[in-house]
């Protein structure tokens, strides 16, 4: 499903691979069977692309990584997550059209 460019990430590698990151992230919580989800991961796929070696982009499947999405308060999916330095800069909860990622990612890599 994810493109060469993003990275699946697990509770267990969440900490090393987002948070402890040089790059800002952008982080997709997302679920096989969330139809939304389904619509925005090839958008996320093409940010990552588009922003190859400026941003880093990750999935987390929260079906089976409970922890993350619980210790970030995800209710709701899908769920994107802009993280610069160890830290929520900013989220998206829901389907957006691709503009509106790419202004957040502007402003988190600006």
């Amino acid at each position: 499903m994810a493109s060469t460019a993003v990275l699946e990430v697990s509770d267990a590698t969440f900490d090393s691979e987002v948070l402890q990151s040089e790059q800002p992230v952008l982080v997709d919580f997302w679920a096989v069977w969330c139809g939304p989800c389904k619509m925005i991961g090839p958008i996320v796929d093409q940010v990552a692309e588009s922003y190859s070696g400026r941003l880093k982009v990750a999935k987390v499947n929260v079906d089976q990584n409970g922890a993350t999405p619980s210790r970030y308060g995800i209710r709701g999916i899908p769920a994107l997550l802009f993280f610069k330095g160890g830290k929520v800069a900013d989220q998206i909860v829901g389907y957006v059209p691709r503009e509106v990622i790419e202004e957040k990612v502007n402003r988190l890599i600006g």
